[in-house]
């Protein structure tokens, strides 16, 4: 039997060498579930228990974009096969204090999910309507109203993500070549929000506990703010950089209770404030990506703050094992 270790369930390889490193660096052992269908992992023995370990569940909304179209079901499966066997998964399925009851990649995948929980505990979150399929967008749009954006339920890296200020331009885009399918078919209009500072934050939380918040430059006006450089695009990219003094805002407080009652430790969640006031929660990244810029000025890491947190984990769920 291998010796107890950090598994990673994924399917991105571009994202995991800065994780990687950190784990060297604090000396936890690692080891890949690469969930995509050339994957060496290949399945499961659902006779044979997980080997010893604990296992972070990082599947990615955006999977289906780099071919991984079924990364989501398989990850389901092996999140099935751990809970069975009793493993320790960290955003794996809820326990039992969980609110929602849901598995943490349902809230990844889905942004009608992440909205109603933000929404029933109380966050402010922006008006939207689920539209399925795409014969009925162009009524909806006028029933909703000017300006809106559209975007994906099963989203990340800025999916169908556009700004529309008349309904004939909807409508063009909506029956044109342009238009973006999207993966389960689900289709969000969202009411357009006016940042007071072109700027959105991202707030970090490892183990549930706030590591850091990152002032994210919307100035050039892209949609993609996902922070690795392998998400990086060409000409409109935002510029990320650590937001002073955030570690007492109220809202740490209530995004830590939010992510412990949802049985989410590894998060990071975005907000705006808006030009009349409001704080509005809009999105919850359970495969949270580090930017470079802000780790380099940063008095603490992300990843290494991961790697910790996982570490500890894996000692006292495994004590007296050498691992």
């Amino acid at each position: 039997m291998s010796s107890p270790r950090v598994y990673v369930i994924h399917e991105n390889p571009e994202w995991l060498p800065p994780l990687a490193a950190a784990f060297e660096a604090e000396g936890v052992p690692l080891e890949e579930i690469l969930l995509t269908e050339e994957s060496p992992f290949g399945g499961i023995d659902l006779a044979s228990p997980p080997p010893p370990g604990v296992y972070w569940s990082r599947m990615s909304a955006s999977a289906h974009t780099r071919g991984n179209t079924h990364a989501k079901e398989y990850t389901r499966a092996v999140l099935a096969w751990l809970q069975a066997g009793g493993a320790r998964v960290v955003n794996g399925n809820p326990g039992a204090s969980s609110a929602s009851g849901l598995p943490v990649i349902d809230l990844e995948v889905s942004k009608i999910a992440q909205h109603l929980l933000l929404s029933q505990a109380g966050f402010d979150v922006p008006r939207t309507v689920a539209v399925f399929g795409r014969t009925g967008l162009p009524a909806a749009a006028r029933q909703f109203g000017l300006p809106f954006i559209s975007k994906h339920n099963q989203g990340g890296k800025g999916l169908g993500v556009r700004r529309f200020d008349s309904y004939e331009e909807f409508d063009a885009y909506v029956d044109g070549p342009e238009f973006e399918e999207p993966i389960d078919g689900i289709t969000l209009l969202q009411e357009y929000l006016v940042a007071a500072a072109p700027f959105i934050t991202r707030a970090e939380f490892v183990g549930g506990r706030f590591v850091y918040a990152v002032r994210v430059d919307t100035s050039a006006g892209s949609f993609e703010l996902c922070p690795a450089d392998a998400c990086a695009v060409p000409g409109a990219a935002p510029l990320f950089s650590v937001r002073e003094g955030f570690e007492s805002d109220p809202l740490v407080s209530r995004y830590e209770a939010f992510l412990a009652a949802n049985g989410i430790e590894i998060a990071g969640v975005e907000f705006m404030e808006t030009l009349d006031g409001r704080r509005v929660t809009y999105d919850i990244n359970t495969n949270t990506n580090y930017n470079p810029d802000v780790e380099a000025s940063s008095p603490v890491s992300g990843p290494r703050r991961i790697a910790q947190f996982l570490g500890g984990l894996l000692v006292s769920e495994h004590a007296g094992v050498n691992a």
